[in-house]
């Protein structure tokens, strides 16, 4: 079974992005230990889950990108909420629509290996309540934006447990954390 490890870069302030969806900040902290933690995530993916917004950002760049992240981006298979759009001519695309829960769940329990969540905050946000995120791995980006949207929306309190962390000579440190484990009564 698989585990959904949601990945994001995030501002000291919280931010996911800037006013204007801006995400110019991905450049500071962008160099060869963050292109070798992306093509290790990837290697480790069976599959990326995105929100409709952050799903069209991906596909109009990676699509037309080339190289190693590229072909990875590309190949791989993508699983995409949206309650608007209903297809895609992005490679290797499911849209969904509805029973995000329910859906995410049978995605988990059909694929071996992990599921990463990239961006889509407002997704992140309808799963936390329903514990499927199993691991958050943040990259924490040392810029003050000072506004935009930020990563986590308001909702209940959930503690989180340390897994590690470790630092880039760029500035950003790398975070990982896990839920509670979800216990049945």
């Amino acid at each position: 079974m698989a585990r959904l490890i949601m990945w994001n870069m995030m501002t000291l302030d919280g931010m996911v992005e800037g006013p204007g969806r801006d995400i110019s900040w991905h450049e500071d902290v962008w160099g060869k230990e963050l292109e070798q933690l992306s093509t290790e995530q990837l290697n480790a993916a069976g599959g990326l889950l995105f929100g409709r917004v952050t799903y069209e950002l991906m596909a109009n760049y990676w699509t037309t990108a080339t190289g190693e992240i590229a072909d990875f981006m590309n190949a791989m298979p993508k699983y995409v909420f949206s309650r608007t759009q209903t297809r895609s001519d992005w490679n290797n695309t499911q849209m969904f629509g509805a029973d995000l829960p329910g859906t995410v769940a049978r995605l988990k329990r059909e694929n071996a290996k992990d599921i990463f969540l990239f961006g889509s905050a407002d997704l992140a946000a309808s799963l936390i309540p329903h514990g499927l995120i199993d691991e958050f791995r943040i990259g924490l980006n040392p810029v003050l934006l000072g506004g935009g949207t930020p990563m986590f929306k308001p909702g209940a309190c959930v503690k989180l447990k340390l897994l590690g962390s470790r630092t880039h000579s760029t500035g950003l440190a790398i975070l990982r954390y896990e839920p509670p484990r979800q216990t049945s009564s």
